[in-house]
């Protein structure tokens, strides 16, 4: 499932090909991928409308339009938003779900094979609420390690269920919960606040480090995004412990171990993370 910088990527590489442009209409085939909004409202409210730019909050791709209205897509685990114009293949937009025709003959799908991602249209009011439940931005200058600390202390959670939960910290999922935690040396299970200060800033450390590192991987070189897998492809190469169940740490040798976190697999070191 794409967290932060995969929803980074996309966000980046979308207001690139679409900022400016016009939605002159929408066709909207599997309706039930809509949130907030019906389609013949959906149709009505961004017809016209201009994409001002597109950006990233937590997982939830924005489009800004010029109406004031919003648009926000959790793309989960096979949303895509394709750019499709007449060189592009058919087959890439196969499992469209809704298109939007723009002003220059192009038109953005939105493409999801199992629909579990989700399109939704918000006014400014709305957007605040909505996103107001949300954390900190852990790529932002505010996320410091006094921050951090505030957000674990109150907790007697499991530590890697605390980084993944959206209200405390926006953007982090399984996979780079996984591997910050490995960085940092500490225990995935152990209660959020149990860390020691010194433990708070290897962590700290280690979830901007890993989400800057993925970012990078993901951008460069640029990503194929008609492939459900893009994002996992970027990354997967520099995981040091995620999904490498009985493959050997890269920092002690031991043999790294899964477990089961509330219905999610864990990885991690039993030696080296304490």
């Amino acid at each position: 499932m794409p967290e932060l910088p995969e929803t980074e990527t996309i966000a980046r590489d979308l207001n690139e090909a679409i900022s400016g442009s016009v939605i002159e209409s929408i066709r909207i085939t599997k309706p039930d991928v809509l949130r907030e909004v019906s389609p013949r409202e959906l149709s009505r409210r961004v017809k016209g409308a201009r994409i001002e730019r597109s950006w990233r909050r937590a997982k939830l791709i924005v489009i800004d339009l010029s109406t004031g209205d919003r648009i926000l897509v959790q793309p989960r685990f096979t949303g895509a938003l394709i750019v499709a114009d007449e060189s592009l293949d058919k087959s890439a937009t196969a499992y469209s779900t809704l298109r939007m025709t723009l002003d220059d003959g192009r038109s953005l799908h939105y493409c999801d094979v199992r629909r579990l991602g989700t399109f939704a249209l918000m006014d400014q009011e709305r957007f605040d609420d909505y996103t107001g439940e949300l954390g900190k931005e852990p790529l932002d200058r505010s996320f410091t390690p006094s921050q951090l600390s505030g957000v674990l202390r109150v907790s007697s959670q499991a530590i890697k269920k605390v980084l993944m939960d959206q209200r405390k910290i926006a953007g982090i999922g399984n996979i780079y919960a996984n591997e910050a935690l490995w960085r940092a040396g500490i225990d995935p299970s152990r209660a959020a606040r149990s860390l020691k200060t010194k433990e708070i800033a290897a962590l700290h450390k280690g979830i901007v480090s890993v989400l800057w590192r993925a970012l990078e991987c993901c951008l460069h070189p640029a990503p194929d995004f008609r492939d459900p897998e893009w994002w996992f492809q970027g990354i997967e190469n520099t995981l040091q412990v995620y999904d490498l169940e009985g493959k050997s740490c890269r920092r002690c040798g031991a043999t790294i171990q899964r477990i089961e976190q509330g219905g999610r697999s864990t990885y991690c070191c039993v030696r080296c993370q304490k």
